[in-house]
């Protein structure tokens, strides 16, 4: 290949994007913990300790991302105008959401009342799926942007409350339910299905190969660290194996600790641009024009 058509293939291949970086990169990381967290702490029929330090720990994650981003904001104060797009924009969104959160989680903490603490949880829920939302909306990112990714990011932030919620509770002395366990073991897998739903959607409709790349180097990681070991920590709970705390240990550890790298790695790692594409190649004369191309793309029949 002559310098110039390298040269000329490098500039439109996909590029890794630079704007977000590990600040925004954390605040997925900590706000989808905290959102799944927040309803399960308000679902789990734990004691009012319980409930207080679940609650408590849900909305430290959620604020701690949110200061993360600000702090990525060049001009930090401008940060108030994402209040002025709610009709058309999924970070307005999620932080109108945030608001209600705050509000009603502080309620439910300071007057123990159960009404305030559902509402806490629902709008976790709520903060959750904004989330998830705000990444599809990146048409520019191929990784971002297929449909798939919505459900995988929703389904990584509730396997990774429910898991919380278990450790927070055997920690506070609750007594943890069947039902509990159950749910996060059903989540774990769940993750799985939604992480082989989204890889096989990027296949079938084409991906930058550098994500794809990346990408496949982590799946074996979510399969064994983040699915397998945490199911059968879960299934040893449900057969009462002695124990409860170092075993809820390692399930926190490894499903929410392979949620965070799920997301650090599809925010930072696997955030390639769309790159160029040239419909066929002009010719100078006579002749036929040559094929389409589309530098670092994988197409979909090789997905």
């Amino acid at each position: 290949m002559k310098p110039a058509t390298l040269r000329a293939a490098q500039l439109a291949a996909p590029k890794q994007q630079r704007n977000w970086d590990w600040r925004a990169a954390a605040n997925f990381i900590c706000g989808g913990a905290g959102g799944g967290l927040l309803l399960f702490a308000a679902f789990a029929g734990f004691g009012r300790g319980a409930t207080l330090a679940s609650l408590l720990a849900g909305m430290a994650l959620i604020g701690t991302g949110l200061t993360c981003v600000w702090f990525e904001i060049g001009r930090p104060w401008r940060a108030l105008n994402v209040y002025r797009h709610i009709a058309s924009s999924w970070m307005t969104r999620e932080a109108v959401v945030a608001l209600a959160v705050f509000g009603c989680g502080a309620l439910a903490v300071l007057t123990g009342s159960v009404v305030a603490a559902v509402f806490a949880g629902i709008c976790g829920g709520a903060f959750l799926y904004s989330q998830a939302r705000i990444l599809a909306a990146n048409k520019g990112i191929p990784a971002w942007r297929h449909p798939a990714s919505v459900p995988l990011l929703v389904a990584t932030g509730l396997a990774e409350g429910a898991t919380l919620a278990l450790a927070i509770g055997a920690l506070a002395g609750a007594v943890i339910g069947v039902g509990l366990v159950v749910a996060a073991l059903i989540l774990v897998l769940v993750r799985a299905w939604a992480w082989w739903r989204y890889r096989a959607g990027l296949g079938s409709t084409g991906a930058p190969e550098a994500a794809l790349r990346v990408l496949d180097g982590f799946a074996p990681r979510l399969l064994w660290l983040g699915t397998v070991l945490p199911a059968l920590a879960l299934l040893a709970l449900l057969f009462g194996m002695p124990g409860l705390g170092p075993v809820l240990l390692l399930v926190v550890l490894l499903a929410a600790g392979t949620g965070a790298w799920l997301k650090y790695t599809l925010v930072r790692r696997a955030a390639f641009t769309q790159g160029l594409a040239i419909d066929h190649i002009p010719v100078r004369g006579r002749g036929p024009a040559g094929p389409a191309v589309k530098p670092g793309w994988k197409p979909a029949s090789q997905g």
